[in-house]
């Protein structure tokens, strides 16, 4: 049981068996964050519709207030009490939920959330993850989590419980340990509008599929407004420079391969851009660990969900 003031308690992180669920449970419930796992990177949590608990997130990272965050529901009927459905947002998530996309839609007038999830837009981002761990906590709580990446704003994603610990120092929260994220990459963002539809983020669920099932091309995307994450010009950054499209490294570089391009760790030694999805950040990861003083990334082709790997590697050398 938790005792004193502070909802934080001490931060550890503990294998994601049933006492530490049941603790995070607890600790969400008063309040505090929690770093969870999902299918795409560690989340660090929190409940939607505690202004306190949501503030907790943003002082955590160090996070722009102006950046919406995603909030993430067990099913589709949770979803639809936060957000307006029309036909095309109901079919995005009769498909893909449980899974890695994220939908910004119309806020409901009455929809139990922080004012600070949603920075103040009258949209929010709702997304239903596949991971169950993710699934056993919201079930448990009964909340909608907040939860965006559990790191600090503009680094790596954290792909394992050891990246969430590396990032938070002295800060760490409660860390649900699932070993690493099979996916790898944060969930495509979809705008549904009055006119179309706007692809906001690229992610595991690709442009392609997302136009095939809607039947009509995405919207243009201006980056001047922000409203969901990943939309900033730097963003899952290392701390050392990056130097991309590097079929060889530099004096000083960590090398990122790919396919033949062997480097100093490989994201996929067999060109497969779904486990060079998994192993991104894991690779930013070990290279902003390494004695070099840069790193340089191999190129990755521009393709399905290769789209996704070079928008986050463009964003991590801004």
């Amino acid at each position: 049981m938790m005792t004193g003031s502070n909802p934080l308690g001490h931060g550890r992180v503990a294998k994601a068996e049933s006492a530490a669920i049941a603790e995070a449970v607890e600790r969400l419930r008063a309040g505090a964050v929690v770093a969870i796992p999902t299918e795409t990177v560690y989340g660090l949590a929190a409940d939607a519709s505690n202004a306190d608990a949501v503030a907790q997130i943003y002082r955590t990272k160090g996070r722009p207030d102006f950046n919406p965050l995603i909030v993430h529901v067990p099913d589709h009927a949770a979803a639809e009490r936060l957000a307006q459905f029309d036909d095309r947002a109901s079919k995005l998530a009769v498909r893909f939920w449980p899974g890695p996309l994220t939908l910004v839609l119309p806020l409901q007038p009455d929809a139990r959330v922080a004012k600070a999830v949603t920075a103040g837009l009258p949209t929010i981002a709702l997304r239903c993850p596949a991971h169950p761990v993710m699934q056993a906590v919201l079930k448990q709580s009964g909340l909608a989590l907040a939860a965006p990446s559990a790191n600090r704003s503009g680094g790596i994603s954290p792909t394992r419980a050891e990246h969430v610990a590396r990032s938070f120092g002295e800060a760490m929260p409660l860390v649900l340990d699932a070993g690493p994220c099979a996916t790898g990459l944060e969930s495509t963002i979809v705008a549904i509008r009055e006119n179309g539809w706007q692809l906001l983020r690229p992610g595991p669920v690709t442009a392609a599929e997302i136009e095939a099932l809607l039947d009509e091309p995405p919207l243009p995307v201006s980056d001047a407004k922000i409203e969901a994450p990943g939309q900033l010009a730097s963003h899952y950054a290392p701390s050392k420079p990056v130097r991309l499209n590097a079929r060889e490294a530099q004096s000083g570089e960590w090398h990122i391969g790919f396919g033949v391009v062997a480097g100093d760790d490989n994201l996929s030694p067999d060109g497969d851009l779904a486990e060079a999805a998994a192993r991104l950040f894991d690779a930013l990861h070990k290279g902003d660990a390494s004695k070099a003083t840069s790193i340089a990334v191999a190129p990755i082709p521009d393709e399905g969900i290769g789209v996704a790997i070079n928008d986050r590697l463009k964003r991590a050398a801004a």
